[in-house]
């Protein structure tokens, strides 16, 4: 179990995300150990773990535990804002660390008491925020999580309302003079606009044109129907390659969206992507803690060593 790992850990070379050097004897975040991921993310060249005993920070120096803020469902973090990462509680709230876990304080003034679903950082602008709350709907911060406001109800996916289990801010332009929001359901995929005008499909081409057409182009490949989207992820700075973790497994489109391929079939628990390079994907699979370097296509599974 992870209580076990409380001391100071230093990662083997199956850490490639780091690219320590050789460390024996070697263990890992394996499904032996009975873990549960909740989520992952990068911040400042290391990997933040939400696991269902606490936080872990893996980075060149080795693995370490961090201060636990509460029951994490979900991270984010940018690039522009290393060290500073917010989380939202299972339990309702969100908290925000300015130095990489180590200390937490609350960023949740103005959201209901309502368990927080996920929490993401906008592409273009870090100090805006965007949480989704269960039975409720999108709440904006403007300021780093000082305040909140809310902007959109949940989306209405066949014949019903569903909660966001997942959102990502998306640096692709919606044609109406802002960016995207991607949401993961257990209805699909779908998006709203950063101007919050209505909840839409995913389509190729400009939106407003498919609103105006009144229909939207087949898409030639779609992930599976009826699969809950509970995890998303890309690096903001190639916002047309996003990935899509599922029971299925691992998804990615090259195409902001429109287009899917399974890129593997071992189905993912958590995932964060590398914001310096969009193939080097971190995912919670079944055997554990693996990452990717080619989007996808081959797996190691990251290992690392306990000091005594």
């Amino acid at each position: 179990m992870l209580k076990s790992l409380t001391r100071r850990c230093m990662l083997s070379s199956g850490l490639a995300a780091v690219g320590l050097a050789l460390a024996t004897p070697q263990a890992s975040f394996a499904a032996s150990d009975q873990l549960t991921f909740q989520a992952l993310t990068f911040d400042d060249g290391a990997i933040v773990a939400a696991l269902d005993d606490g936080l872990w920070r893996v980075a060149d120096t080795g693995a370490t535990p961090l201060s636990d803020p509460g029951a994490v469902v979900s991270l984010t973090s940018h690039p522009e804002r290393p060290g500073t990462l917010y989380a939202a509680l299972r339990d309702g709230g969100l908290r925000r660390s300015t130095d990489g876990g180590e200390s937490w304080t609350k960023a949740d003034k103005g959201l209901p008491a309502s368990p927080v679903l996920s929490v993401t950082m906008a592409a273009q602008a870090p100090d805006m925020l965007y949480a989704v709350l269960a039975g409720d709907g999108l709440w904006r911060s403007e300021d780093a999580g000082e305040t909140w406001t809310f902007v959109m109800d949940r989306p209405y996916l066949d014949g019903a309302e569903h909660d966001v289990l997942s959102l990502v801010s998306v640096a692709s332009q919606t044609g109406m003079g802002g960016i995207w929001l991607y949401a993961g359901t257990a209805a699909g995929l779908t998006r709203v606009p950063d101007c919050f005008c209505r909840w839409q499909d995913v389509t190729a081409g400009d939106a407003l044109d498919a609103l105006a057409a009144g229909k939207t182009p087949a898409p030639t490949a779609s992930l599976p129907a009826g699969v809950p989207v509970r995890n998303l992820g890309l690096a903001n700075a190639a916002p047309d390659q996003i990935y899509a973790g599922l029971e299925t497994g691992l998804w990615a489109s090259t195409d902001a969206g429109v287009d899917w391929a399974l890129m593997s079939s071992e189905p993912v628990a958590a995932l964060a992507v590398d914001p310096t390079n969009p193939l080097h994907v971190v995912a919670a699979r079944p055997d554990g803690l693996s990452d990717t370097r080619d989007g996808g296509a081959s797996w190691s599974l990251l290992t690392f060593t306990k000091e005594n």
